[in-house]
């Protein structure tokens, strides 16, 4: 019998680690050839050589998902890849990076880079793919916010500002080319134990010691489940939007 996703080719961006990979792991698993998107080339290598001694198929293309050059390059790969079929059908666009701070006291210096990789790079590749889709009357494009995307935090002023504007996008896209076949889907975890949080300067003292309380927190693997099921429901059906919080996390 034939996997949910059997004969698909997925697009997962920031596939190095985290949500990123779990998901690449999850939709191979599913049936889907991968396309690994980051970086750190290493690090997709090293993934790809995983997902293929599972009986799977992935090819890794390094680059800066908030370079967009570099996305253009990428999804010329994908189109040239023989064992993807020469096409994509998924779009998971993963990629982001967090800052920890308010607006008056966060580091100004990264904002530049966090807007972007969370905003300008996501856009473009919602544009280049969503067209893309539109023209071929089907597809599937996942973009992952955030809780505090919809959820004011005082504490990553920057960062929620950014997946504030990454709902805005999705739902814009959304709503171009639903007509065409094409579903969008907006998935906005809570907080996810992964690299996340030292990337964006979230420590013992600045924050896990303020969410003591939550109890156990989510897992990458929660998320991909999460993904994995949106994206196999029958065709018609289109899960715009899914918030996935750890069970005993109350804010944001």
């Amino acid at each position: 019998m034939n996997s949910p996703l059997s004969g698909k080719t997925a697009i997962v961006t920031g596939a190095s680690s985290g949500i990123g990979r779990a998901t690449a792991l999850a939709l191979s698993e599913t049936g889907a050839a991968v396309v690994l998107f980051a970086r750190r080339r290493a690090k997709l290598d090293e993934l790809a050589t995983h997902i293929a001694s599972r009986g799977g198929k992935a090819m890794a293309v390094a680059g800066d998902a908030g370079v967009s050059a570099d996305i253009d390059a990428m999804l010329e790969h994908v189109l040239d890849w023989k064992e993807g079929g020469g096409k994509y059908d998924i779009v998971v666009a993963n990629a982001g990076r967090g800052l920890a701070g308010s607006l008056t006291a966060g580091d100004e210096s990264q904002w530049q880079e966090v807007l972007q990789t969370n905003i300008l790079g996501v856009a473009h590749l919602l544009r280049r793919s969503g067209a893309y889709f539109a023209q071929r009357k089907s597809g599937d494009l996942v973009v992952l916010g955030s809780v505090v995307g919809r959820n004011v935090s005082p504490f990553s002023a920057l960062y929620g500002a950014s997946k504030f504007a990454v709902g805005a996008l999705t739902e814009s896209i959304r709503r171009e080319v639903c007509p065409h076949g094409v579903r969008v889907s907006l998935v906005m975890p809570g907080i996810v134990l992964s690299e996340f949080q030292a990337v964006a300067g979230l420590n013992e003292e600045n924050f896990f010691k303020n969410i003591a309380s939550f109890g156990q927190l989510l897992e990458p693997k929660d998320i991909a489940s999460g993904i994995q099921w949106l994206l196999t429901l029958p065709a018609h059906v289109n899960v715009n939007e899914i918030m996935i919080r750890p069970t005993g996390q109350p804010f944001p």
